[in-house]
């Protein structure tokens, strides 16, 4: 196997080798490097994290959020033309009539399709890809519940508020960090092969910013291993799904009430409109948004689809202008740049290493504190590592099974090691190249404890809903609040659809929004939701 590093990398690997023997010392006497202060940490953010630097941001000039700012991408997204404009939809023969319109098949979309299910209602998803093809099935390093002896929801909840800068909105906190061990328990229960030790107990690993071992996983597969048995779960109910379509814009009724969605077809373009007495939005992220030019380690269908639908129906978004930058993207080998190095390498001992061989920050800090002590040691000290690439810094890797046996590496993080091993890395034997990558849409759209946003029997679940994690989550919260949020919304929309009676269905919000951009004096060419990202080079013909 021939090691694909440059010399200059080579060069700088051997100090990192030099220093190991240490590192590793230090480590099995628990002398950990230094964590910052509170003051220390709130100064890197504001100088270095990519949420602070204003010239990315713009104010939104019209709509339910108006006068906040917004990453630029997305705000033009929220401000473009629908998709639907001077169409002629007949909406009064709906191609589906359901109770229950689940929009997204990711981890939080399938969680609500099975629990509405099990509320007895007619339940249907639709989502742009295939069912899995999201978020969920990328999310490796496991999820967090406080379910061991010495850990409880309320140490949990401190965590999650600190974690968020306290900027969490507290009631869906409580929610998360209660309802935890029986989401876990749950997920059990359906057949997720969670990691056990002999005697069948859960094994749980720290990550950064918890104060106890509560993430459970399964390898480092663990998204991928949930979103397994949630959509055998939805296959072996007979929930239909619909793939290949996407929701363009939402419907509400004459009561303004949400009442289904006009879907497009990404192969053929046909539209389809569907009836519902309920809408659960589940549409994911927006790493695909590249916010700032950064490389994401979302899947391809992550546009901030459910944000930009839900905004034109009226619904106030929360925490817009927050994102979260996983610290550990890949930064070399150029085929797989961006993608995610789950937090679990580093709570299992592998350090951040700079240029020199040097610590230089204590490897569990918080995500945002973490990521940007990488950008301050390439940006400022310039002790990055140059690669053909991109600068990144080395992750220690090889500590691993020096700390706890030859093999752990091989056995706890085997997709890891595959992903690197395609390429000529073994990461067991040489450290590793990271940098920062877009990951996580802290924000998005505003919800109350029972899942339900500002327009009447549209619930929101998953990635899309802002609030949860406040300006910056933790390991594992997400996979935890797709389970726990999507479960809610579920069992919210089969209990309120009981009750509701549509009324006659309407565009009507529509033309509302296009008249109000107008007046405000809004001209674009831009139509949104985006749905997909255009990665072809300029001049490249489009397909019509």
């Amino acid at each position: 196997m021939s090691l694909p590093y440059t010399q200059e990398m080579l060069d700088s690997m051997k100090k990192v080798e030099a220093g190991r023997a240490e590192r590793v010392e230090k480590r099995l006497k628990g002398l950990e490097p230094k964590r910052m202060t509170a003051d220390e940490k709130d100064a890197l953010l504001q100088k270095f994290h990519p949420d602070y630097n204003t010239s990315s941001f713009v104010e939104i000039k019209a709509g339910p959020n108006k006068g906040e700012k917004a990453p630029k991408e997305l705000a033009d997204m929220l401000l473009a033309n629908s998709r639907i404009k001077d169409m002629d939809l007949d909406l009064s023969h709906p191609d589906y009539d359901v109770d229950v319109l689940v929009i997204g098949g990711g981890g939080a979309g399938a969680s609500a399709a099975i629990e509405a299910h099990e509320g007895g209602a007619n339940v249907m998803i639709v989502t742009k890809l295939r069912i899995g093809d999201a978020n969920t099935m990328m999310a490796e390093g496991g999820i967090q519940a406080a379910d061991k002896e010495n850990d409880s929801p309320a140490q949990h909840y401190l965590d999650v508020m600190g974690g968020g800068h306290f900027a969490n909105v507290p009631e869906l906190v409580k929610k998360l960090v209660c309802d935890g061990p029986s989401a876990v328990y749950w997920l059990n229960k359906l057949g997720v092969l969670f990691d056990k030790d002999e005697n069948g107990n859960m094994i749980t690993t720290h990550g950064g910013g918890t104060s106890r071992k509560r993430m459970h996983a399964a390898a480092d597969y663990s998204g991928a291993e949930i979103m397994r048995v949630l959509r055998d779960e939805v296959f072996n109910r007979g929930i239909p799904v619909v793939d290949f379509t996407a929701a363009i814009e939402l419907i509400k009724d004459t009561d303004g009430k949400a009442a289904g969605a006009v879907l497009m077809n990404m192969e053929t373009k046909e539209i389809l409109i569907a009836k519902a007495k309920t809408v659960i939005i589940s549409t994911g992220g927006a790493g695909r948004m590249h916010y700032q030019g950064f490389p994401t380690s979302n899947h391809y269908g992550a546009t901030a689809d459910g944000l930009v639908l839900a905004y034109r129906a009226g619904a106030r978004l929360l925490y817009q202008d927050t994102l979260q930058y996983h610290p550990t993207g890949v930064a070399f080998p150029a085929q797989i740049y961006g993608a995610l190095v789950t937090e679990k390498v580093r709570s299992m001992g592998a350090m951040f290493i700079n240029r020199e061989g040097e610590v230089f920050m204590h490897p569990l800090e918080t995500r945002d504190v973490a990521a940007s002590g990488i950008i301050r040691e390439t940006k400022e000290r310039g002790l990055g590592v140059h690669t053909p690439v991109a600068d990144g810094i080395w992750l220690d890797t090889p500590m691993i099974d020096m700390l706890h046996g030859k093999g752990t590496l091989e056995k706890r993080l085997p997709g890891m090691l595959r992903m690197y091993n395609r390429y000529d890395i073994d990461m067991r034997e040489v450290p590793i190249v990271i940098y920062p990558t877009l990951h996580y849409q802290n924000g998005g759209i505003r919800i109350s404890v029972n899942g339900m946003s500002d327009v009447e029997n549209l619930f929101v679940a998953g990635e899309a809903v802002g609030g949860i994690h406040g300006r910056n989550r933790l390991m594992g919260n997400s996979l935890l609040d797709i389970i726990v949020f999507g479960r809610n919304a579920g069992q919210q929309a089969a209990k309120k659809c009981k009750e509701v009676t549509v009324k006659d269905l309407t565009l009507k919000h529509v033309d509302e929004f296009q008249q109000m951009l107008k007046a405000e004096g809004i001209e674009t060419d831009l139509v949104s939701p985006k749905l997909l990202p255009d990665y072809r080079r300029e001049g490249v013909t489009k397909l019509n």
